[in-house]
């Protein structure tokens, strides 16, 4: 029997007006529905902390094989091996292990510099003409050229995959995503693969091409191509999105509070715990989804088996039960561990890079704009069914 509450509280995904400021609605949730059913897409959805940190790290009961993205787990598709968001272990450990080898922190924080000169080469050109756009001046650039220069992809290439994998991500007004197993079998990056595999070089495309691993079947290999070009199609599109968004939270957030922003100006030391405020504040993914393997009990209802349960990791970084006046931003706030990478083994690999990217877009930007006002007027938010942010977030800057 499907869930009742007493709450009229109605939560769509797909709702562009939700998704502008899914916060109220969330909050109602977590008191007053706190287990939520959506007739409609047939999910349940969790969104207070004490719920959905559990959850996450719980993967024999919330299922990531069939797909972590509300449709993508509707549309029951074989999806490929490899891509570590989509699977369960054993296989899962086995991928992410190997992935793990070539995506280290000590690698990740080892591009600082590389980040700083992307980020130069984006924002000295608008020193002085009093406009600068946090997503297509540098949110859209710099994780682009980080993400491109780590696999081995030419810049002159970068800018054109980066805006076709942003493209299929985009949702129309009053639509609903939906995916095929086509989706999943683009060759996108495979004449670069070739290229890469008689061309060896110092990247991570190269490192995936000859790595040894042992799979789920004992034998000790190196990855097929196709392994090979899944692996770099996930990298390539997750090393861009979720720190596009950031940085354009980061431009709105920080406009709205401008004597955090002269505190950042003033003491730098201060960015580290800002951006992960900034994760916390407004997580870029902050909706995940899985396969319910068995039946489970919230909030003294059942949830049966072969169910879909959404976790809102957005609005558990905004329970009041776990931080003190949540809807305020402060740089100087302890705080703790957020949801805005996940929790257990799908935490995120890239969770060092982009706050490495995240710390050093601010840094930069602060150098050379140390005040800015949003243009509102032109100011346009994306629409996705996985990440939260802007599309343009254009500043007038001095």
């Amino acid at each position: 029997m499907p869930l009742t509450s007493p709450s009229d509280v109605y939560y769509d995904p797909y709702d562009a007006q939700i998704d502008a400021d899914p916060y109220p609605v969330w909050r109602r949730m977590r008191d007053e529905a706190p287990l939520y059913y959506n007739e409609k897409y047939d999910f349940y959805a969790l969104s207070r902390f004490e719920d959905v940190e559990p959850c996450l790290s719980d993967w024999n009961t919330y299922r990531s094989g069939r797909g972590s993205i509300l449709e993508l787990i509707k549309a029951n598709i074989e999806l490929p091996s490899g891509i570590i968001l989509f699977e369960d272990p054993p296989i899962h450990d086995i991928h992410r292990s190997l992935l793990a080898r070539v995506f280290t922190p000590r690698k990740m924080n080892a591009l600082e510099p590389k980040i700083r000169e992307f980020c130069a080469r984006s924002l000295d050109p608008l020193v002085g003409t009093e406009r600068f756009d946090f997503i297509r001046d540098l949110g859209a650039q710099m994780p682009m050229r980080t993400i491109g220069f780590l696999l081995g992809i030419p810049e002159s290439d970068q800018e054109a995959i980066r805006d076709r994998l942003d493209e299929g991500l985009q949702l129309r007004e009053g639509e609903e995503l939906s995916v095929s197993a086509e989706d999943f079998n683009s060759d996108e990056f495979g004449a670069y693969i070739d290229w890469r595999a008689e061309h060896p070089s110092d990247d991570l495309m190269t490192e995936l091409l000859n790595a040894e691993f042992e799979d789920e079947t004992g034998t000790v290999r190196k990855l097929h191509r196709e392994e090979v070009l899944t692996y770099v199609t996930m990298l390539a599109g997750a090393g861009n999105e979720t720190t596009t968004r950031l940085i354009g939270w980061t431009g709105k957030i920080l406009a709205e509070n401008p004597d955090q922003r002269r505190e950042l100006v003033a003491d730098r030391s201060l960015i580290p715990n800002a951006i992960e405020e900034l994760l916390r504040f407004e997580a870029p993914s902050p909706v995940q989804a899985r396969h319910v393997a068995r039946d489970v009990e919230h909030h003294g209802h059942t949830v049966p088996e072969g169910s879909i349960m959404v976790l809102l990791n957005g609005s558990a970084n905004r329970d009041e039960r776990r931080f003190a006046d949540p809807d305020r931003f402060d740089v100087h706030r302890d705080v703790g561990r957020h949801l805005s990478f996940g929790y257990g083994i799908h935490h995120c690999l890239g969770a060092a890079l982009a706050r490495l990217e995240g710390r050093v877009a601010l840094d930069e930007v602060l150098n050379r704009f140390p005040t800015w006002e949003i243009d509102w007027d032109n100011a346009v938010q994306a629409r996705t069914s996985t990440v939260r942010g802007w599309e343009t977030m254009p500043a007038f800057v001095r």
